[in-house]
């Protein structure tokens, strides 16, 4: 069999082992996505796979670049690869992408034990480092608007109540229907 022929057998089978698995996502025809653990584990990690024309022949190759994984530490990523490269080795010449994925979600523990999650800590700096504020403007009314202010209020600057209020006899006199 040459070497398309392998890749598409072993797509088909992943489709069908992992339809309607969420962990499992196709991007391509030759790349794929598989989340190890649930999301809402903060030692789960995604392994981003993509084909090369030659696999099962040669490596596929694998990252842990997603966005997903920006919280695991170098140092983490490192192992991950390294214990994923040795499994890869060991099953050259062979649709390895399950054997990969289920050998990944079995050692998920000692591939995370040493996990410590990255803070990402956002600075931001403002103009030359003075921390004087700017003054903050007041809106600007124009005379008549202050008037109609005041003529509204009391002396505290507060509205009465019902101020906003409809009149209901106001409006049965001017016409809400028509009266024949």
């Amino acid at each position: 069999m040459t070497a398309n022929e392998d890749q598409e057998m072993e797509l088909e089978a992943l489709l069908s082992i992992y339809e309607g698995d969420e962990c499992f996502k196709g991007i391509s025809s030759s790349s794929f996505q598989f989340r190890i653990g649930d999301l809402d584990d903060t030692k789960a990690f995604i392994l981003d796979v993509t084909w090369p024309e030659t696999y099962p022949e040669t490596s596929p190759e694998i990252t842990l670049d997603s966005f997903f994984n920006n919280k695991i530490s170098a140092e983490t990523k490192l192992l991950i690869l390294s214990k994923l490269e040795e499994q890869v080795e060991a099953n050259l010449g062979t649709a390895m992408m399950y054997t990969l994925f289920e050998w990944a979600k079995e050692n998920k523990v000692e591939l995370m034990e040493n996990h410590k999650p990255v803070v990402i800590a956002v600075t931001t700096s403002i103009g030359d480092g003075n921390t004087a504020k700017k003054k903050e403007r007041k809106e600007q009314l124009t005379k008549s608007q202050k008037r109609k202010i005041v003529n509204k209020t009391d002396h505290k600057g507060v509205l009465p109540r019902g101020w906003d209020w409809i009149d209901v006899v106001k409006l049965s006199r001017t016409g809400g229907r028509d009266d024949e």
